[in-house]
């Protein structure tokens, strides 16, 4: 699978799905691009900004917002992964895994005939992006820069004492009913399990109401993610080896690892000299690895510390504005 080099138009501020993914395109001010246009015109930079496990598009909503703000010539993909938010109402055939959901993103951006030069994910996102570029059987657009926020391409270590743990989170919600009556009853029912309030409270906006407003109903709310089809993603997220692509470089791929600073039972000491070495590898190769550390965040960087993450992915859209810039 190759990322297209062609274009396709499109309507911002609408959300859509292509039979693939549900998906949101966010475009700056200065982005006039659409189904009318020539298609000789090239297509406006493009980044894919990708969630984690039971999350959904809506989480990069505002920051991708800030970012059209700040750099109008770009134009932000969005998407919800398989089986969470709107696209786990498109049926998708397993096994539910970080490969088979990065081609599914793969399939979209070649459907939507966009080439992307920014891939942004964050924790089960981040090894997406990764798997993205392992299985482009062509290059992809160079320079493409890709971002890893708080996850490492390995083992992934489950959190320490006083620490969330998705997979005990993901068979407490396969646990209860398909319905509830209030979100605050999913709140509650988490908080007494031990699992933190801003957790419970992020969990619970993945509650949509079933019954119209104002009907009488015991059950009201219902998911929006298929739990089962998750709990396989996340078995997969913790076993898929993505090394080999870090240490690797392709020509022209750029892959940058964020580091939360309170996120430290995610990294172990011999994941941040493993990236280092590949960064003095990648730089003889023609290719690019670099670490970097977001202050005051924990795993939740684009909530915790929003400010801190946007001056850091900035550079990317500064250095990618100026090179298209010559390029053209």
């Amino acid at each position: 699978m190759a990322l297209a080099d062609t274009r396709i138009a499109y309507q911002p501020d609408v959300d859509k799905h292509a039979g693939v993914l549900a998906y949101e395109l966010v475009q700056g001010d200065l982005v006039q691009w659409n189904s009318f246009m020539d298609k000789s015109i090239p297509d406006p930079p493009t980044a894919v900004l990708l969630h984690g496990i039971l999350g959904s598009r809506k989480n990069w909503g505002s920051f991708a917002k800030r970012l059209a703000h700040e750099f109008p010539m770009w134009q932000f993909l969005l998407v919800d992964l398989r089986c969470h938010g709107d696209s786990a109402s498109i049926k998708k055939r397993g096994p539910h895994t970080v490969a088979s959901t990065a081609l599914d993103v793969l399939k979209l951006v070649v459907q939507l005939r966009l080439t992307p030069r920014v891939l942004v994910g964050h924790s089960f996102g981040g090894k997406v992006a990764l798997s993205m570029v392992e299985q482009a059987a062509k290059p992809l657009a160079r320079p493409v820069r890709v971002w890893v926020l708080d996850a490492t391409p390995g083992k992934v270590r489950a959190g320490g004492d006083g620490e969330d743990h998705p997979a005990e989170l993901i068979e407490f919600l396969r646990r209860m009913p398909a319905q509830v009556s209030s979100k605050v009853e999913v709140v509650n029912a988490l908080v007494k399990e031990q699992f933190s309030v801003d957790v419970a409270r992020w969990v619970a906006t993945n509650l949509r109401r079933s019954s119209p407003l104002g009907q009488q109903s015991s059950s009201n709310f219902s998911w929006t993610f298929d739990l089962n089809g998750i709990s396989e993603m996340y078995k997969s997220y913790e076993d898929t080896n993505l090394w080999s692509i870090v240490e690797n470089v392709p020509r022209g791929v750029h892959i940058n690892f964020l580091k939360a600073e309170r996120s430290l039972h995610r990294w172990a000491l011999e994941d941040l000299k493993r990236i280092h070495s590949a960064e003095e590898l990648a730089a003889d190769e023609g290719g690019g690895v670099e670490m970097h550390v977001l202050e005051d965040a924990g795993h939740w960087v684009h909530a915790d510390n929003p400010d801190g993450l946007f001056r850091i992915l900035s550079s990317t859209f500064r250095i990618e504005t100026t090179i298209r810039g010559m390029q053209d």
